[in-house]
């Protein structure tokens, strides 16, 4: 096998455990997902979990459902449960990528608890950055179709007809959560429970901060140069 492909194939098959941290709008999940294709890890988010085990019925899901229909949190240490039984998924043996969780220093100790007693470690925290103020230009520039629900955005797809949808002619919509006064408090609450985490992986030695703003292929670059074996 020739060098070169050799180092493509143990770049793609090494186990990878990663988590990625960032506000609202820096597109944590578009590069999740590019970086799971690339080392064929699944992409792990709570809201995923929380969806499958209340779908299956799980002891777990039913106990998340009871608080959920209640309007309240799902506490940390149901989520950390069904954050172990994924990992224990054969798709997650050879590494995984956390998208948004942990989202506070006690699920951050809980999952650091979970992984110590399951004989794993992260590999990497990346905390993709950017300004409030282009963060909050993107998030309100989303608009959703009041027929179908397609998010279109006024900036990166922009819709062949204003104010209408692409899919399905519905007329667009701007949602109470994407307008730029709940977006500044979504990035206010981002930083007072998220941001401490910041500090936590660095004090691990863990942490690597990206620059989070540019087009998906630059910022997919930058993220690959910091990755093993990483490649623009």
């Amino acid at each position: 096998m020739a060098y070169g492909h050799y180092r493509r194939y143990t770049y793609l098959n090494r186990k990878m455990r990663l988590v990625f941290l960032g506000p609202p709008g820096i597109g944590k999940g578009t590069q999740a997902k590019i970086i799971c294709h690339r080392f064929t890890i699944p992409h792990l988010s709570t809201g995923d979990m929380l969806r499958s085990a209340i779908s299956a019925e799980s002891d777990l899901g039913k106990k998340a459902r009871t608080f959920m229909d209640r309007g309240n949190l799902v506490p940390d240490d149901v989520v950390l449960g069904m954050v172990e039984e994924r990992l224990q998924k054969p798709d997650a043996h050879g590494g995984y990528l956390f998208d948004g969780f942990p989202r506070t220093l006690p699920q951050a100790d809980g999952l650091n608890e979970l992984l110590n007693r399951i004989n794993q470690n992260l590999d990497i925290v990346l905390a993709l950055e950017g300004d409030d103020d282009i963060l909050i230009k993107r998030l309100s520039s989303r608009r959703t179709c009041e027929s179908c629900g397609t998010i279109t955005n006024l900036i990166f797809s922009p819709p062949r007809e204003e104010g209408k949808c692409d899919e399905c002619s519905g007329k667009l919509i701007q949602r109470n959560d994407d307008k730029p006064d709940v977006i500044s408090e979504r990035l206010k609450v981002y930083q007072r429970q998220t941001e401490p985490l910041i500090t936590y992986y660095a004090e691990k030695d863990q942490l690597i901060r990206v620059n989070g703003v540019g087009t998906i292929k630059e910022v997919t670059a930058r993220i690959s140069k910091n990755l093993p074996d990483g490649e623009s």
